[in-house]
């Protein structure tokens, strides 16, 4: 992982924060030309460990996609993956350190969508490219690769935009508003400045379970679990409401996601990411999503997974038919909801391949 210094930020929302700094990754080399970058944007809780590399051997959350010979070449591309402002994967976020030595906790600025472009512009005209042969994400990071799009039409060449849609809708906010309650209203979360004592896990976790449950698909929760019970404890076994009682499986399974996730994640971390995605919303200050698409030069990749219930396929298809030209929706087949865009993504590998002349 590498550092870089943005220098002093002033905000979308007029948050400002007197030094910067973005963690990234790299693969490959940049050209004389400064012009044959690719940037992959990560998801909500992503980091900036796409693919394993000579510094990181360890498997990336795309590694199918990312490396030589695949679909995203790292023999012909440089790729760069940032780490979003607001995170608590390098960049700076809530629990990064104030000039003071204090962490900034609830002093951290609102962040949007569009802030962590304009720092991410920051970064490549620092690392001398001259022009984004192609930005790529999916959810979240696909909000960060169509913002980057509309913001920067000329510096954009291609653009590959998996399982989102323009903008956030009213039942993508009603489920991050659960998630941000979920952490806000644990009696731990000080208002965010619970640096030093007892960190609000019980919060991020119960605000995972809520996510996941939208990151996969009903069948497949049903095929894999049913109604089960979870080894020998017994979802039947209590005398009384307070008695408490044994699991389900898929109970078992959602307790499972929320642990991981507390053990490698900042519950602020996760408050200021939740409302970036809640804010995402391209035609704000543009007239509007068909004015803002209608910038749009680059060549457009749109994928969405048949099974979400989260990005809905038809989010994809609008996008589609506001940029320029004739730009299909290609289709993720899997079982397993919205999270196939991660796991089955080299589906689209070839495609992806050729429309974005990679």
């Amino acid at each position: 992982m590498k550092i870089y210094d943005a220098g002093p930020f002033s905000f979308e929302t007029g948050g400002h924060l007197p030094q910067v700094r973005l963690a990234y990754e790299t693969w490959g080399e940049l050209n004389q030309a400064g012009d044959n970058a690719v940037l992959v944007a990560h998801a909500l809780t992503g980091d900036t460990h796409v693919a394993s590399s000579p510094a990181d051997p360890s498997p990336g959350w795309w590694e199918p996609l990312l490396g030589p010979g695949r679909p995203i070449d790292t023999s012909r591309w440089f790729v760069i993956a940032p780490a979003m402002v607001g995170g608590c994967y390098g960049s700076t976020g809530p629990a990064s350190a104030d000039p003071q030595g204090i962490p900034w906790g609830s002093r951290f600025p609102f962040v949007t969508i569009r802030d962590s472009v304009q720092l991410e512009k920051r970064l490549l005209d620092h690392l001398g490219v001259t022009r984004l042969h192609a930005v790529v994400g999916g959810s979240m990071g696909g909000a960060r690769a169509l913002e980057w799009a509309v913001s920067w039409p000329e510096f954009v060449r291609g653009a590959g935009i998996f399982a989102c849609g323009a903008a956030s809708t009213a039942e993508q906010i009603a489920f991050l508003q659960a998630q941000l309650l979920a952490i806000r209203n644990d009696p731990h979360y000080a208002g965010g400045d619970y640096y030093g004592g007892p960190r609000p896990e019980a919060g991020l976790g119960l605000a995972r379970r809520i996510a996941h449950i939208t990151y996969r698909a009903e069948p497949e929760l049903q095929q894999r679990f049913g109604r089960e019970r979870q080894g020998a404890e017994d979802p039947f076994g209590a005398l009384s409401l307070g008695a408490g009682r044994g699991r389900y499986q898929v109970e078992s399974y959602l307790d499972h996601q929320a642990g991981k996730l507390v053990g490698r994640f900042d519950p602020n971390a996760y408050v200021a990411l939740a409302e970036a995605l809640a804010s995402h919303d391209v035609g704000r200050g543009r007239g509007g999503v068909g004015p803002a698409l209608g910038r749009v030069r680059a060549r457009m990749f749109l994928a969405a997974v048949d099974t979400d219930r989260l990005y809905f396929p038809e989010q994809s298809q609008q996008i589609a038919e506001w940029v320029p030209g004739d730009v299909p929706v290609h289709m993720i087949t899997s079982p397993i909801g919205h999270d196939g865009f991660l796991t089955s993504a080299e589906q689209l590998g070839d495609r992806m391949r050729a429309e974005l002349c990679l």
